[in-house]
């Protein structure tokens, strides 16, 4: 099994700490194999097996319609000896009132506690009535470039061949694992992603013009890394002799969300040093869910850079934000605590331009500023904004 050590010392961080450790991220990213990781860690630090109960409460393994006590019940059966017990609930948020068996767990018994989930009700309201101040939320991603090239050490490509691989196929760990050639990785995103519109979205909001909110996320999957507005959608529905309100579409953007499908970008205004709530941008959990909904388009690799890149900040624990500096834009402005960093991401330096460089320049701050490029030959510095190669930045200690 391959280590994913980004969690991993995130959750030994939080081990026996009387916090639920929660786990969110799309299905197949991971969540999973990252609880096995740490039912292996502690069973090398000497916890005992049987104080370590592992329950993945999936339709499959479950009765529908499986109640919070009956889940309360059924792990507090299994608490036989003294002593702390390590919990491990996969794909809890498929069991109604989830919080409150766990809630009451962490109250009435020793226990440590970690749980994973895919969806919505993971992050229902009912968190903040029954577990305020009582958990620590994780967001899992699929792989980041690193973590890709330690899944393929075994390859013989190079990592020229591999970053090109990522770009194209994308960081799901079950693709990764494989030898497979474009149009199988793309076939197995494909049952990813329905299985998540399935189960996640349509079935659990009812939704009967299953033709229609297809088109509206084709439309999102598009328009990644551009600024629209639901209004912007429901014109272009219109134009097309379809009707749907705003109000539909926001909440369409939603249930998108909260499936860990799309993540939402606000815009900054630098000058007024505030968050703005209009013409926010989307990227999608993973840039082989446009590929395999839309097919390879090599003119297309821009935004994807983009949506790379706004993951990579994500991971390091970065808000991350579209700048807006009067008329110019700024692709992200990342924050975290009292740092910052600027980034522009293009595929190539334009060569009769340095309009990337030049909204950098007119940012009158001493914080770090990058133009991010797939360009071979682009590299240096440039009275302070660094220009470096997609490899380099992804696979930087640190900004």
């Amino acid at each position: 099994m391959i280590i994913r050590p980004q969690y991993m010392d995130r959750l030994k961080t939080y081990r026996d700490v009387p916090l639920v450790k929660i786990l969110a991220g799309i299905r197949r990213c991971g969540k999973s194999t990252i609880l096995e990781m740490l039912r292996d860690d502690l069973l090398k630090n000497g916890i005992a097996a049987e104080h370590i109960i592992s329950m993945r409460y999936t339709s499959e393994d479950f009765d529908d319609g499986m109640t919070d006590k009956a889940m309360y019940q059924g792990i507090k059966e299994q608490m036989t000896g003294d002593g702390r017990y390590y919990l491990l609930l996969d794909e809890v948020q498929e069991i109604d009132g989830w919080e409150k068996a766990v809630n009451s767990l962490l109250e009435n018994a020793d226990t440590d506690i970690y749980v994973t989930g895919s969806n919505s009700k993971l992050m229902s309201s009912e968190i903040s009535t029954y577990l305020t101040g009582r958990y620590i939320s994780i967001p899992v991603y699929p792989l980041s470039f690193a973590e890709y090239l330690d899944f393929k050490k075994q390859s013989s490509q190079s990592p020229k061949e591999l970053l090109n691989e990522y770009i194209r196929m994308g960081g799901f760990p079950i693709v990764a694992l494989g030898s497979f050639d474009q149009y199988s990785a793309y076939q197995i995103v494909e049952g990813i992603y329905n299985s998540v519109i399935t189960n996640d979205i349509t079935k659990r909001h009812n939704i009967t013009n299953f033709e229609l909110f297809n088109r509206v996320v084709k439309y999102i999957v598009e328009n990644v890394g551009k600024t629209f507005s639901a209004n912007a959608i429901v014109k272009f529905l219109k134009s097309e002799g379809r009707s749907l309100s705003v109000e539909s579409v926001y909440n369409y953007l939603e249930w998108l969300e909260k499936a860990f499908v799309i993540y939402r970008c606000q815009r900054y205004d630098l000058q007024r040093k505030s968050v703005l709530k209009t013409q926010e941008k989307f990227y999608l959990a993973d840039v082989s869910l446009k590929f395999c909904i839309m097919g390879f388009n090599p003119k297309s690799i821009a935004a994807m850079l983009e949506n790379i890149v706004y993951f990579e900040l994500r991971r390091r624990g970065y808000e991350v934000y579209i700048g807006k500096n009067e008329t110019k834009e700024i692709d992200f402005v990342a924050v975290k605590r009292d740092e910052r960093i600027y980034v522009q991401v293009c595929h190539r330096l334009p060569e009769e331009s340095d309009r990337e460089i030049a909204n950098l320049l007119e940012i009158r701050d001493h914080y770090p500023k990058y133009v991010v490029t797939l360009d071979e030959l682009a590299a240096g510095n440039i009275n302070g904004v660094k220009i470096v190669h997609l490899s380099d930045f992804l696979l930087a200690a640190d900004y």
